[in-house]
This record gives structure tokens, C-alpha cells and sequence, in this order.
């Protein structure tokens, strides 16, 4: 087992590195920054508005899900354990500076969710139960015509596949376990058994039944979490100053070493900061693709601007809580042996009794819960794309089974595994993104052209398209 972690792990830091993973992500996301024309910066609010106080776009369109409910599981799975494990663990290792390359990632990956989330709707097709595919898996393979297309998606597919039983599954019930065993004393066997039958109830309903569930209980979850964070922060108020300074200086300085705090430099903060980014919010990997395809939606722009929401949510909002909290309540050095439960300590700080630790232990739990749901689905759906729609119950089964191994087992190598897993799932869809950015970005310009408030009517939506010879659906 130290074999395979450390086998993983260095893997893991050569597709992390330097010279790979982490200029394609951030330069993908700058890129597509400019071509779309900063399109995070000056459509937030009407994408906000949109995905939150229009209402259900049924359209004319196909979709199995409202976009609302699209926007909802794609947050369930990111805003997961990454959001307060990931991001203590960054902190830990990379220093406070991790934090704002935190920052730096969600701001341009949101540019990268809006791209990949407007393919995923662009060239989603249907399967013989009417559902819809869409994601990497189909827009690589359509839209980048000969070889190099198939070979980026199946790449894609194959990376997907194995992830969903990484980040989406064992390392989220492994903190659910580990969590309720260290704060309320529940043994990790009930919990496994528990989280078996409620996520095998949740997935014989399909994404139907994942996209009612998820629109139920993620936007509560969140809030909570935020305004205990937010209370926190009022508290410790007088370091939030000095707390915001150590991150920018620790950015580009690096940190000396201090106390248990193995002494780090810019790159590592940059490493653990851009690669946590990606393990919460996912911008760039394409998964959240899978969730926008299945929208019903009168426009891929339409959906592609809810979704570019979700990482502003995650990142922007619940990464920044947590990552605020713990450097200005001055726990951050305590070690990255103990970055599993650093959040915990920090809220502890703000919040009464044992408050900040129940908080963030049932925090952990609904957000790995939903997690798991989201990441069950893009699974099934690269599974579908892969195998058929045969194998999709197979799946489901096999999901549910490795949840409960994950709550009962012990998962060092497989955190290693999930990184690496997350980089080459990246790389075929940040490819897949530039070659087809072109693209992308003529059709949103000429959208917004047309309908700069997102305010026209399906009607006159559909005679857009059909004014554009558009070939979708």
C-alpha cells in the first residue's frame, strides 16, 4: 500500500507540476477569458438572475432536468470535501498564499465552465430511453472532426469512469465516516450501511430523482455553512486585515518554516492551490458538462451562464469562508497531519461550545452526500457513452457498493489516486476547449447580440436558432 501511495503521489506531482497541468489549466482559463471577452466579469449578474429568479426554462428543447436543478447537482458534486478538507489541506501544505491561487483558479475557470457546459448542451444527444447525453464524451468526439476528436473523448470517458469512484465516491464517504466517528462516536460500519441504502435509494430514481433531491437540500446546506462561516469571521473581525495580507504577501513570498509547518515556496503554494481550486470546483475537468447537458434549455449560452454560477458559488463563496477562517483564526500552521480536522478547529474558534465542530462535521456529510449523488451520475452517463445504456443499472449497483467500502476502509492512496485521477481527466478536455474555443466564442457573441439581458422568449429564441442554421438537439 506506501508503494502504491507513493507511487501515486508522484504521478500525481508530475501532472500537478509546473510544466503540465497547471499552466494548461490556468492558460486555458486565461484564454478563454479574452476570447469571450472577460464573459464571467460582465455577465455574473444576469447569470445570477438567470439561474436563480427567471424560472424553469422548459423550452422547446429536450432535457430531463429543469436548469435550475442542472445548476444544483452540478454544485452538489463540487461543493463537496474538497470544500473544507481540500482546501485545510491546501493551506497546510501550501500556505495561506494557496488561498488566493484558490481564487485565481475560480475566477478563470469560470470562463472554462462556461465553455464546456455550452459544448455539453451544443452536442448532447439522446439515448434510446430519451435521456440525454452530453459532456466531453460526445462534444470532443462531434465537434473535433477525425482522430484526434475520438481520441480526446475516449481518453476523457476512460479518466471519468475511474474518477466517479475516487473524488465522487470513496474519498467523500471516507470523510463522512471519519467525521461522524471523531465528533459523535457513530461507527464508520453504520454510517457505510446507511449511506448504502440512502444513496442506492436516490439513484434508482435517476438524475430525476438526483435533480429533485439536490434542488431540495444544496442551497440550505450552503447557507448554513456560509452564515457559521460568516459569523465567525464578525468575531474574529480585527484579524481579518492581517489575514487578507498574509495571503496576498504568501503568494508570491512563500512561507518561511514555523512551528509544525514545513516551510514552503511560491510553486507549492501555487501547486496546492490551483490543484485543491480543481478538486472543488471542477472548472475545466468537463464534468459539469454532464449536468448541463441534461438542462432543458432554449440556448447552450443560456445554460453555459447558469452553470459558469456554480463555480462562483463554490469558489468564490464556500471555498473563500473556509480558507478565511482558517488563516484569520491563525490555525493554518498547525500542520498538514492534522488538516483533516483544521476547519473543524477554526470554527471552533468563532462559535460556542462544540458548535464549530458540529457544524462542520454535518457540513462534511450533506456536502459529501450530494456530492456522491452528482458524481453517480456524470459516471453513469460516461458509462452509457462508453458501454450502452445496458450497463447503466450495473453501474449504479457497483457505485453503491464501493460507498460503503469507502465508509469502513482506510484511503490514504486513494486521495493520492483522486489527484491524479482530477489532472488526466483535466487534460483532454482543456485541449478539447482551445481547439474548439473559436467556435464557442462566435456563437456566444452572436447570442448576446441578440439577447444581452437573457430577457427573449423561447419563441424568439428558437427563431434565432433557426435564423443561425443551427444544428443541435
Amino acid at each position: 500500500m506506501e508503494t502504491l501511495t507513493t507511487v501515486f503521489g508522484n504521478l500525481s506531482s508530475i501532472v500537478w507540476g509546473p510544466f503540465l497541468l497547471i499552466p494548461l489549466l490556468l492558460g486555458t482559463g486565461l484564454y478563454l477569458t479574452i476570447r469571450l471577452g472577460g464573459i464571467q466579469f460582465r455577465t455574473l449578474g444576469r447569470a445570477m438572475r438567470h439561474a436563480f429568479f427567471d424560472g424553469p426554462e422548459d423550452g422547446d428543447s429536450k432535457g430531463d432536468i429543469s436548469n435550475y436543478q442542472a445548476l444544483t447537482t452540478a454544485l452538489a458534486a463540487t461543493v463537496g470535501v474538497g470544500n473544507i478538507v481540500g482546501v485545510a489541506t491546501a493551506i497546510s501544505i501550501g500556505g495561506p498564499g494557496a488561498l488566493f491561487w484558490i481564487w485565481v483558479t475560480g475566477l478563470l475557470g469560470m470562463a472554462s465552465k462556461y465553455t464546456e457546459a455550452f459544448l455539453g448542451v451544443r452536442f448532447r444527444t439522446t439515448d434510446e430511453k430519451g435521456e440525454q447525453v452530453g459532456g466531453p464524451q460526445e462534444y470532443l468526439k462531434r465537434g473535433i472532426k477525425g482522430p484526434v476528436g475520438k481520441i480526446l473523448a475516449f481518453s476523457f470517458t476512460i479518466f471519468a469512469i475511474i474518477a466517479s469512484f475516487g473524488i465522487g465516491n470513496m474519498t467523500q464517504s471516507n470523510a463522512v465516516a471519519t467525521g461522524l466517528e471523531t465528533t459523535f462516536g457513530i461507527s464508520p460500519m453504520l454510517t457505510g450501511v446507511v449511506m448504502f441504502v440512502g444513496i442506492g435509494a436516490v439513484l434508482l430514481g435517476g438524475i430525476q430523482a438526483i435533480g429533485r433531491i439536490t434542488s431540495a437540500f444544496v442551497p440550505m446546506m450552503i447557507v448554513i455553512y456560509v452564515v457559521a462561516g460568516i459569523v465567525v469571521l464578525i468575531i474574529n473581525a480585527a484579524d481579518i486585515p492581517a489575514g487578507l495580507a498574509l495571503v496576498f504577501t504568501d503568494a508570491f513570498t512563500g512561507t518561511a518554516a514555523a512551528g509544525g509547518f514545513v516551510g514552503s515556496g511560491i510553486m507549492m503554494a501555487i501547486q496546492f492551490g490551483v490543484a485543491r481550486g480543481i478538486f472543488s470546483n471542477e472548472s475545466g475537468m468537463g464534468s459539469a458538462a454532464i449536468a448541463a447537458a441534461a438542462a432543458k434549455t432554449s440556448h447552450p449560452v443560456r445554460q453555459g451562464l447558469v452553470s459558469m454560477t456554480q463555480t462562483f458559488i463554490d469558489t468564490l463563496i464556500v471555498v473563500s469562508i473556509t480558507g478565511l477562517v482558517i488563516v484569520t483564526t491563525g490555525v493554518w500552521d498547525l500542520g498538514a497531519d492534522r488538516a483533516g480536522g483544521m476547519t473543524a478547529v477554526a470554527f471552533s474558534h468563532g462559535l460556542p461550545g462544540d458548535w464549530g465542530g458540529m457544524i462542520v462535521a454535518l457540513s462534511v456529510v450533506f456536502f459529501a452526500f450530494s456530492t456522491i449523488l452528482g458524481w453517480s451520475y456524470y459516471g453513469e452517463r460516461n458509462v452509457v457513452s462508453l458501454l450502452g445504456r445496458r450497463w447503466s443499472l450495473p453501474y449504479r449497483l457497483l457505485f453503491t457498493v464501493v460507498v460503503f467500502i469507502g465508509a469502513t476502509t482506510e484511503l490514504t492512496v486513494v486521495w493520492n489516486f483522486s489527484d491524479l485521477a482530477n489532472g488526466l481527466m483535466a487534460l483532454p478536455n482543456l485541449i478539447g476547449l482551445l481547439i474548439l474555443s473559436g467556435f464557442v466564442a462566435r456563437e456566444t457573441r452572436a447570442y448576446l447580440k441578440f439577447d444581452p439581458k437573457l430577457t427573449a422568449s423561447e419563441a424568439e429564441v428558437k427563431a434565432f436558432r433557426e435564423s443561425q442554421k443551427m444544428v443541435w438537439q
